[in-house]
């Protein structure tokens, strides 16, 4: 079972289906700090000596690879999501469609699978994926190249979407994807379903086992002497402390339980954002500001080894480069423990196997010994000159960023 990767980053995905028993045949990526991850950690691993997918055909990356049509069961592809995030747009006030630059990187990962025909391929991305009513989304282009191949090869090609929380599944953290999965022979892989509940409850006579929360996956790491370097930075830094567990700016409105420095909902929902120990992590960010969170739960930037920890990377798994570097190949990784899964799923449902695991093996241990939550600090004093009775946002499509942007389109 052999897998062709694309837009590999740090492998996260790839280490969860190598974990499920499949083996990574060739892996194409062009960031050096992401290629330099791979071979300190995988140098078994064949890298593509142009790993830029979408400037060469197809058949010489394989050919790069050592591979042809029909090598490989498994084409994974992790795309840069930014083009499809919630921010990004298909058109900037013209019609272009497809024929925005953006979605080259689909169209190339389209190109690959119909020169290798993998038996089953696996595409993960952000919501935008979704299909748009428009017709000009991203998912409209994929279904169009599936039948394209279908046309050409007479295979069955028809793409599936899993909307996936991380979370539901053990990972400890919260974290939703959209996973396309097609099988060469039309078979459907439906949504595994989720046996954890928050406290481990008994569900009409079956116990679930509870999620995985911060400090199963990061609690062994816990030091109150911390490295100054991870220390906040900013104008909001020492705002920090004062926020709770589990909470972010929300606390300091007129609705939460601090002081009132801040109207409900006009900031951005991962400003000053924390872990909380009992629960699993907020989403880990790829490029995060000053202020962006998740912060831990002590006020202070997270390690890159407690991020790896909580994106299920395997103990030990060192990645390079500088902190951005390595925060940014972590933030844009799939958790390797939900790879793991959907690699157990694929093996059982499409290709007919009988893998003696259900649960993936990259999961944190349990642990009962959480300590409560971190005492709080007032808020310094150079921050309560913003008391004031603040305005609420006053609705989707009608804050000042909404406006800027409409009135920019007129």
């Amino acid at each position: 079972m052999r897998v062709l990767s694309l837009y590999t980053g740090a492998g996260g995905l790839d280490l969860g289906l190598e974990q499920a028993g499949f083996e990574i045949a060739g892996c194409a990526e062009v960031d050096p700090a992401a290629l330099l991850t791979l071979r300190t950690n995988r140098p078994d691993w064949r890298l593509a000596n142009d790993g830029d997918v979408v400037g060469q055909r197809p058949e010489a990356l394989l050919a790069d690879l050592g591979l042809q049509r029909g090598d490989v069961t498994v084409v994974s592809a992790g795309p840069p999501c930014q083009p499809w995030s919630g921010a990004a747009r298909w058109v900037d006030g013209t019609e272009r469609g497809f024929a925005d630059p953006r979605a080259r990187t689909l169209l190339a990962y389209i190109d690959v699978v119909e020169a290798a025909l993998p038996e089953v391929t696996i595409l993960e991305n952000v919501g935008g994926l979704a299909p748009r009513q428009d017709g000009r989304g991203a998912m409209d282009l994929l279904h169009q190249g599936f039948a394209r191949i279908n046309r050409r090869h007479r295979t069955r090609y028809e793409a599936a979407l899993l909307r996936l929380n991380a979370a539901d599944y053990g990972v400890p953290q919260q974290r939703e994807r959209i996973f396309l999965i097609a099988a060469r022979d039309g078979a459907e892989l439906h949504k595994p379903a989720s046996t954890l509940s928050v406290n481990g409850a008994n569900n009409g006579g079956h116990v679930s086992q509870r999620t995985r929360t911060a400090w199963d996956a990061i609690g062994h790491l816990d030091d109150p002497d911390f490295d100054p370097a991870l220390a906040p930075r900013g104008r909001w830094a020492r705002l920090l402390p004062s926020v709770p567990e589990g909470q972010n700016y929300l606390w300091h409105t007129p609705r939460g339980g601090g002081e009132p420095l801040f109207g409900w909902r006009t900031r951005y929902w991962s400003f000053l954002l924390k872990l909380a120990k009992d629960r699993p992590s907020w989403t880990i960010q790829a490029h995060p500001g000053p202020a962006t969170g998740p912060f831990h739960w002590r006020s202070r930037r997270l390690t890159i080894e407690e991020m790896a920890r909580l994106q299920t990377f395997p103990a030990g798994y060192e990645v390079k480069g500088s902190y951005d570097d390595q925060r940014r190949q972590l933030g844009n990784a799939v958790p390797a423990a939900l790879g793991e899964l959907l690699g157990l799923e694929i093996r059982r449902h499409l290709l007919q196997q009988r893998p003696r695991r259900r649960c993936p093996s990259l999961l944190p241990a349990l642990r009962d010994d959480c300590p409560g939550p971190e005492p709080l600090i007032p808020v310094p004093k150079e921050y309560l000159s913003l008391r004031d009775a603040h305005a609420d946002h006053p609705g989707a499509g009608l804050g000042p960023g909404a406006q800027q942007r409409q009135a920019g389109a007129v």
